[in-house]
């Protein structure tokens, strides 16, 4: 089991993360600050498709909150697999829940702006009501509901486009930035969709927010990603002219795309909750991926 790290600070709480190897996890993990002991678990630590190990792994631990930061997260794919799709992303979650809410501990996880279905030209509020295109979307959504009714300690964070230092190319994934960037380096010719819009989101800066705002939850649901939006087309075009890669980069329509699943024409989230709290925006998606190319490791 992974090494469990320690803040400072008088009041003893114990935090885990789950997939804390991930782009997002492992940024929970550098990023803790708060009083107490982290636990980061990776996916050879623990997993969350074995019910009952997972269970018996968080009653040894005893944690007071866990962020699960696993999921099943390929959207195409997931439209042929989507009984994984469910089981990572509705089922585990829900047992996930069950056994913090037996616990007494917070659990925090996080969703996807793909639970809307993009009619609104507006960003969407928390409060706006779901309508997923995608089996993915829908495995997301089973997730935040199954995760509401087994634990009342829930809170859910709903994210976008996320791009993070951690290297999950292991897996056969990495994300959109990098992505990019390694096919224009083969010289390949990049057609990227112009008419589907985003926040697209530095998990650094995420992990960060996240972090200060868990001790004052008000609400179960929070938008949380990087400030302004942008389409997949000039996310890309930045991204390259950033890293200073030259590309043969073409917009396109998600119809000319022709992608397995179906995505939100529009999917920028409202960060009214975050509001609420007294808690301003993160920096914008550009500065925040300005940072994300000058951190990325240079070999990649």
């Amino acid at each position: 089991m992974a090494e469990a790290r320690r803040s400072g600070g008088a009041r003893r709480e114990r935090c885990v993360v789950i997939g804390a190897t991930g782009q997002l996890g492992s940024d929970l993990v550098r990023t803790f600050d708060r009083p107490g002991e982290l636990v980061p678990l990776g996916s050879r630590d623990l997993d969350i498709l074995d019910a009952a190990s997972a269970r018996s792994t968080l009653e040894d631990l005893r944690p007071t909150c866990v962020l699960n930061a696993a999921a099943y997260n390929l959207v195409d794919r997931a439209e042929d697999e989507r009984q994984r799709a469910f089981a990572l992303n509705a089922e585990a979650v829900g047992a996930l829940a069950a056994v913090c809410q037996a616990l007494g501990a917070v659990f925090v996880h996080f969703s996807t702006d793909y639970v809307f279905d993009g009619r609104k030209r507006t960003p969407y509020l928390e409060s706006d009501s779901p309508a997923p295109l995608s089996a993915y979307g829908e495995s997301k959504l089973a997730g935040e509901r199954l995760a509401l009714e087994r634990c009342e300690r829930t809170v859910i964070f709903r994210v976008s486009g996320l791009f993070g230092v951690a290297d999950s190319s292991s897996k056969g994934r990495t994300n959109f930035v990098e992505t990019m960037l390694r096919l224009a380096r083969e010289g390949k010719p990049l057609h990227v969709v112009a008419d589907q819009v985003l926040g697209p989101s530095y998990t650094l800066d995420m992990a960060r927010k996240i972090w200060t705002v868990l001790p004052k939850v008000a609400h179960p649901i929070y938008h949380l990603t990087s400030a302004g939006h942008t389409s997949w087309y000039d996310f890309a075009r930045r991204a390259l002219e950033l890293a200073g890669v030259r590309a043969d980069l073409t917009p396109v329509t998600a119809a000319e795309f022709g992608a397995r699943a179906r995505r939100p024409a529009y999917s920028v989230l409202a960060h009214a909750h975050l509001a609420a709290l007294g808690e301003d925006d993160l920096r914008s998606w550009d500065a925040a991926l300005a940072a994300y190319v000058a951190e990325r490791p240079s070999s990649r």
